[in-house]
């Protein structure tokens, strides 16, 4: 079967004599990107899962996925079959649901983001809401096991640090934040001594990096933007499982660490950490909001994406 196949006008005739559990197991998979996440999203075996695609396939006679060393790749045809029954099927379940299955308002909103990120700007954006009766279920993370989760159907909304892959999650830009590269008093009055006015990416070599994660994406990424190179001078002298704890270790004289702005602004403003330089172009990274498909059957879903989109003007 070819999936470079140009589509008929009988194909819209075809596809209304396919099985419907059929077409929602072959949904949940374009969503999940594998058959085994959406096996456990369905609650199927993973060889239940692939039974049911080859037989969708032989119905449509068209190929719909490629197998990738991890999940599957949606082909030309399973993205336009996709378009056409996500939201037929999409408002099915919101039908099903509001008629005694499970009511869309009991159902907790499962939200998950960066920790540091949740505790100064998500939560208190969704305060009101959770006084008003939304439950949510919060996880702190990383984004691609978030981003993992959410096609697994583990989580409803995340908050992400990239933009998802493949057009199977749709984002939403959220706020921008800037990284910035700081250090205590002391260390920034020695890097301001070195001799011969050495470029920072230099000097740094004597001063020990703070880390949340043994790769250092963070630092990474502004060591390429900032200074061209393709990574700092040395490995992490200290990882910390957070960004608030590389804040307090760098405060205390550690060493140094590249953060967003949000999170050690007030320590700029009392003076317990300097910059150690101010780039001519900011080092900017984008949040998006992403939300799992049909996740929307929960209105509650719906109020939390809409309740950070309005509080992240003041991000």
């Amino acid at each position: 079967m070819s999936d470079d196949e140009t589509p008929d006008p009988e194909l819209s005739a075809t596809r209304s004599d396919l099985d419907l559990n059929l077409l929602r197991t072959f949904l949940a998979v374009y969503r999940a990107g594998s058959f085994t996440a959406a096996a456990a999203q369905l609650g199927l075996s993973q060889p239940t899962v692939t039974t049911q695609m080859r037989s969708l396939e032989r119905q449509a006679d068209r190929r719909l996925f490629r197998r990738l060393p991890r999940g599957v790749e949606p082909t030309s045809f399973a993205h336009e079959l996709a378009a056409q029954v996500s939201g037929p099927l999409d408002a099915l379940s919101a039908v099903e649901t509001s008629a005694g299955r499970l009511s869309p308002r009991s159902a907790p909103v499962h939200l998950g983001g960066p920790s540091e990120l949740l505790c100064t700007r998500v939560l208190p954006a969704l305060a009101g809401l959770v006084a008003g009766g939304v439950r949510l279920r919060v996880t702190q993370g990383l984004t691609d096991p978030l981003i993992d989760e959410l096609r697994s159907g583990q989580q409803d909304v995340i908050i992400a640090t990239r933009r998802p892959r493949g057009r199977a999650l749709g984002a939403v830009a959220l706020a921008e934040e800037e990284y910035v590269a700081i250090a205590a008093p002391a260390w920034v009055a020695r890097l301001e001594e070195r001799p011969g006015g050495s470029p920072p990416c230099s000097a740094l070599r004597s001063v020990p990096l703070i880390s949340y994660a043994e790769d250092m994406p963070i630092v990474r990424r502004y060591w390429r933007a900032v200074h061209g190179k393709p990574h700092p001078p040395a490995a992490p002298a200290l990882t910390v499982p957070n960004l608030h704890a590389v804040v307090a270790a760098v405060a205390a004289g550690s060493g140094y660490s590249v953060v967003p702005r949000s999170i050690c602004q007030e320590h700029i403003r009392d003076g317990r950490v300097r910059l150690i330089e101010m780039p001519e172009e900011p080092l900017m990274n984008t949040l998006y909001l992403v939300r799992r498909p049909g996740a929307e059957a929960n209105p509650d879903v719906m109020r939390v994406c809409a309740a950070l989109q309005a509080a992240s003007s003041t991000w």
